[in-house]
């Protein structure tokens, strides 16, 4: 049996979170992980562990990118509240004040709050000769947004958008931006090239060969009853962008479904969510932090088999409580298991990235168990 390579750090009292890390591993629930938690400020945990491919010859390393999936949407919320801090554009706006041609089919009073938490009513595209490859034309797709009648009311329910809150999210940013850039180069020049982060929505070439082999579960979610919503969230043929070459789809901004980054960064980057700061840098207001996590849409979800409560963007840790024992805490959770979190009563920002994918929308156990271990040393 091949020994499993581990890299880990832990501050004196977390020593136990790194036997739980490992734990794991040693059951075979994972391949390839890394998690990361800061306390304000400082860094407490940083374990890597396991293989970047199949076939065991590349280690985890630091420098290690992981496909984070729908984790991303909390990198791009943040990068929303950098443009808020920046007066580019307000939580409480009509995206059909900064982008005029969404206004169609009773969509004219949508707030940027009431799209970040999925409630456009564009759970999913549903023009008929839609395809899995026209995601990857920005127009098409934004046009097609903008022109399409919602699938349930808008500003009334709230229904999970899998692919498509990056492109709204992605819009909205680009029109608000004086530069008119796009959400992955905001993220970039404003956020990440200053404080050193590697995430990347929309990867360059050059970083393929850090990125880790995505080992995908044996069995589909488990979507609850199917509604239209779901349906063309997650169930037609067109519902996600074509993954192959992944080369070409690791590059594209797709914001809601493939940021790539490793624990560390993204654990950085949750700080701005704990007290509006990347080391000492002010990113956010007091204000702003506050309007971030505010609720603006709790109850049943349309499209996920959960009861949500969204902020702007980000998933309150009410009710499910998937980010530790604080009800204030606020998330994301990726599918296949990663998540990030912000704990401002704690100071703590964390994140766990893996490569072994499970069937899970939201809760993954294996950093579960490792948020409540580290939550029993504090």
């Amino acid at each position: 049996m091949t020994e499993i390579p581990y890299q880990v750090y832990a501050a004196d009292k977390f020593f136990s979170v790194i036997d739980t890390f490992k734990s794991n591993f040693e059951n075979s629930q994972e391949h390839g992980a890394q998690f990361c938690a800061y306390k304000n400020g400082k860094l407490i945990l940083d374990l890597h562990g396991g293989w970047a491919d199949k076939k065991k010859s590349k280690v985890i390393s630091p420098s290690t990118l992981f496909s984070i999936f729908s984790s991303g949407k909390a990198v791009a919320s943040l990068t929303i509240a950098h443009l808020v801090q920046q007066n580019c554009l307000s939580y409480n706006d009509l995206v059909s004040a900064i982008w005029p041609e969404f206004s169609k089919y009773g969509k004219s009073n949508l707030t940027v709050a009431q799209l970040l938490s999925h409630q456009s009513g564009l759970s999913g595209i549903t023009c008929p000769n839609w395809t899995n490859e026209d995601w990857f034309d920005w127009k098409k797709t934004c046009n097609s947004l903008a022109n399409q009648k919602p699938i349930f009311l808008p500003g009334k329910q709230s229904g999970y958008h899998p692919i498509t809150f990056g492109f709204l999210v992605g819009e909205i940013a680009r029109r608000a931006d004086k530069n008119r850039r796009t959400l992955g180069k905001i993220l970039r020049e404003d956020i990440c090239e200053p404080n050193n982060l590697n995430i990347w929505i929309g990867l360059p070439k050059n970083k393929h060969n850090d990125c880790s082999e995505i080992i995908k579960p044996s069995k589909l979610a488990n979507l609850g009853e199917i509604n239209t919503a779901t349906e063309f969230a997650f169930l037609k043929n067109w519902s996600t962008p074509n993954p192959k070459p992944i080369e070409r789809w690791r590059e594209a901004e797709f914001a809601g479904n493939n940021c790539h980054s490793n624990a560390k960064s993204l654990a950085k980057i949750m700080q701005m969510a704990v007290n509006g700061k990347i080391n000492r840098t002010n990113y956010l207001s007091k204000e702003n932090i506050q309007g971030l996590r505010k609720s603006r849409s709790k109850g049943p979800d349309l499209v996920l088999p959960f009861t949500i409560n969204f902020g702007a963007g980000l998933m309150r840790n009410t009710p499910n409580y998937f980010y530790g024992p604080n009800a204030e805490t606020v998330g994301h959770s990726g599918w296949g298991g990663s998540c990030v979190f912000a704990d401002h009563i704690n100071g703590i920002s964390a994140a766990y990235v893996m490569n072994k994918q499970n069937n899970t929308l939201i809760g993954d156990l294996r950093p579960k168990r490792i948020i409540e271990e580290m939550y029993n040393c504090l």
